[in-house]
């Protein structure tokens, strides 16, 4: 039946009142106030760094050079804002970076000294959302400007302040989602054999890295068709789908319940492995960035790794609402298990035409927050 269906071709029309263009002022404005809410954000974490900052992260990069990168972002967000009222256009967003930037220096600046942090059990990760969401547009979003698959969507494009929202708050709670992700995984320490780490840590570091590659994505294969194929589940997994455009930022995009889940039980085959630390590092970074390249708006095929790894060709069809891949695709690292259980969907010459949920959620937070009770309340009636 699925060589009978008719792919066609996705439309993506110009919006052009979000678009981006020199001289409209607009480019100006939001880099002074994007510069100016990170500089703030990023003095407030030097200033209070045992709650606003990650002590894992923090552990890994230098703080004192960091200060110098805030240094140049305070004043470039002066300079866009002060560009605004050379163009004439836009001044209120210059007025609002000028005034966050302000609000940075008189909180003490890129000068706060640096010493010891006391480490506390609970904090919000702003440093690692200012870093995160540095890194993201520098480099995902660049290429999705270099080589976009769909040309004509912007980056404004419908709903990016709700899935930014998202993006903020799943960095900002990395403390308690890692908090939580451990005290799940204790609970396996009955499972836990000395024999088998060892085993693991006596083969070379790439060989480590392929093992949780594996067993990780093993496990969040099984949880991700679980979110689709059970009923009652399916309404939290739901919000996850109910983006319409894919990008870098549509990944962020997910109900607090599926974020904490699926940390949680990621956490249990790198508890039980018992890899060295730099192989665990190595796959954080590699599941990091794989995680927002296959939402991008990328038109790279991949070659041959494309029949290894998961893609962002593979995954999009998992987020098309095409009847041909709905419930298919659910690996989230290689194809190797949507292959043996018969779940792959992978059209080569083909994109999906469509994205989202069969049936349109809210379009809000708070609405995509209330939808699994809300579904699961109407189910009862």
């Amino acid at each position: 039946m699925e060589t009978e269906y008719q792919y066609q071709k996705r439309r993506v029309p110009l919006d052009r009142n979000s678009e981006f263009r020199f001289g409209e002022g607009k480019i100006s404005g939001y880099l002074s106030i994007t510069l100016g809410t990170l500089s703030l954000l990023a003095v407030l974490a030097y200033r209070y760094p045992a709650y606003l900052t990650t002590i894992e992260l923090r552990q890994v990069y230098d703080a004192e050079f960091l200060q110098q990168l805030l240094k140049y972002g305070m004043y470039f967000s002066l300079f866009f804002g002060l560009l605004t009222f050379f163009l004439n256009r836009r001044k209120r967003m210059g007025i609002t970076g000028i005034g966050l930037t302000v609000s940075g220096f008189l909180l003490g600046g890129y000068d706060i000294p640096v010493g010891p942090v006391e480490p506390v059990r609970l904090s919000l990760g702003v440093d690692w959302l200012i870093l995160a969401f540095l890194g993201s547009v520098g480099v995902f979003m660049t290429l999705e400007k270099l080589f976009p698959k769909y040309r004509n969507q912007v980056i404004l494009r419908d709903e990016w302040g709700l899935d930014l929202f998202y993006f903020c708050f799943n960095h900002l709670m990395i403390s308690a989602i890692l908090i939580y992700g451990n005290y799940h995984a204790s609970h396996f320490h009955w499972a836990v054999s000395e024999s088998v780490q060892q085993a693991v840590q006596s083969v070379p570091l790439l060989i480590q890295v392929c093992l949780i590659v594996i067993c990780a994505d093993f496990v969040l294969y099984w949880e991700h068709r679980l979110y689709h194929e059970v009923r009652v589940l399916w309404p939290v997994h739901a919000v996850h789908h109910s983006v319409e455009s894919m990008d870098w930022l549509a990944g962020s995009r997910g109900h607090f319940i599926q974020v904490f889940s699926e940390r949680a039980m990621v956490m249990v085959p790198l508890y039980l492995l018992g890899a060295d630390q730099a192989a665990l590092d190595i796959y954080v970074a590699f599941a990091a960035l794989q995680a927002i390249l296959i939402h991008c708006n990328l038109r790279f095929s991949f070659g041959p790794l494309k029949y290894i790894f998961v893609t962002p060709q593979f995954h999009h069809w998992h987020h098309s609402s095409e009847k041909p891949a709905i419930d298919t695709n659910y690996s989230a690292h290689t194809v190797l298990f949507d292959r043996v259980f018969n779940t792959y969907h992978m059209p080569e010459e083909h994109w999906p035409a469509e994205y989202g949920t069969t049936v349109r959620l809210p379009r809000s937070y708070l609405g995509q927050l209330l939808y699994p009770i809300q579904s699961l309340l109407g189910r009862k009636r």
